[in-house]
């Protein structure tokens, strides 16, 4: 870890959510300037931590942030695990890595400058705030097997969540997990590449953990996140337990197909049975959404009869 967030790091472990801290207690703890106290606090604001500031009071977080133990994380991941404080994109980074990955083999960072979600929309990556995280996967067979692979992947993202006790789950077809009707997680799905032999696949997922009053005004839906729980799960055990429970997931997706899923994704879709809209720009097509079948695509009813779409965005109907 260079010396540059070095000193952020230790800065924020002075800092706290529910009191104020001065300045001059965090510059005699470190060993730092009052002048080198505030340059760093300023860069870290720069990195979207909200940090409150008051003259005789000193500093105060607005929300918690949550640092990954890093010796910790990378002893519980089986195989190779790459800890970033500062990225692009964990998925970019992959991508630049496939030739030398193994199935397995994960990225995390605490800051994105470049997120990305689906159809190039931005990821909002504050600081030490949520988890950003890609996985490499490789696939012993041509692109079609990897039909259905994002679902599998928010089948896992639930379970490991409500493993730790999280409840009012959902899933939305195909990338999205929802807590309590909010968007609490997506997933962002790219092959590195294919053949008839292989696929190469980087399965980016982020999920928010203590949201920023300032940063959720930047998002253009509605959003939860893991801090209103009364247990909030550890970042760095969360990390460990999707890894594994994402892998097993995957091996068993190779050997069975998306078949050994549809029970469990059709116990969180948030959608089925409920009158939707399927939109795929330019044009939308309304009906009955009777869930996924064993490729993954969206089966939806209406006066033309059931039909099944493998691409758009599902939303719920309005009620005339």
């Amino acid at each position: 870890m260079n010396e540059h967030w070095s000193r952020k790091r230790q800065i924020l472990a002075c800092l706290h959510h529910e009191r104020f801290v001065s300045g001059e207690v965090i510059a005699q703890s470190l060993s730092l300037t009052r002048a080198a106290i505030n340059q760093h606090i300023d860069a870290l604001k720069d990195y979207g931590i909200e940090i409150y500031s008051v003259k005789g009071r000193g500093y105060k977080l607005a929300n918690p942030v949550s640092l990954v133990n890093e010796s910790h994380l990378v002893n519980g991941i089986e195989g190779r695990c790459f800890y970033f404080d500062e990225t692009t994109s964990t998925n970019a980074f992959m991508l630049g890595h496939a030739s030398e990955l193994k199935s397995g083999d994960i990225c995390i960072a605490e800051y994105q400058s470049a997120g990305r979600g689906r159809r190039g929309r931005q990821w909002l990556s504050p600081y030490a705030h949520h988890i950003y995280a890609s996985m490499f996967w490789r696939l012993n067979n041509d692109i079609s097997h990897a039909s259905g692979l994002s679902l599998v992947v928010g089948c896992s993202i639930v379970k490991s969540l409500a493993d730790f006790g999280v409840e009012g789950l959902g899933l939305k077809w195909p990338n999205d997990i929802y807590l309590d009707h909010k968007k609490l997680a997506g997933i962002l799905v790219e092959v590195s590449n294919s053949s008839a032999q292989k696929t190469e696949l980087v399965i980016g997922f982020g999920i928010n953990m203590s949201m920023s009053v300032e940063q959720g005004e930047l998002i253009d839906q509605p959003w939860n996140d893991l801090s209103g729980l009364v247990n909030m799960p550890d970042k760095t055990e969360l990390l460990i337990k999707l890894h594994k429970t994402l892998k097993a997931d995957l091996q068993l997706f190779e050997l069975k197909g998306l078949e050994a899923f549809l029970d469990r994704w059709n116990k969180f879709d948030l959608f089925i049975g409920r009158e939707v809209s399927l939109l795929m720009a330019p044009n939308s097509v309304n009906g009955i959404c009777r869930g996924i079948d064993e490729q993954g695509a969206l089966l939806l009813e209406n006066e033309q009869g059931l039909t099944r779409y493998l691409g758009g965005e599902i939303s719920l109907r309005a009620v005339m």
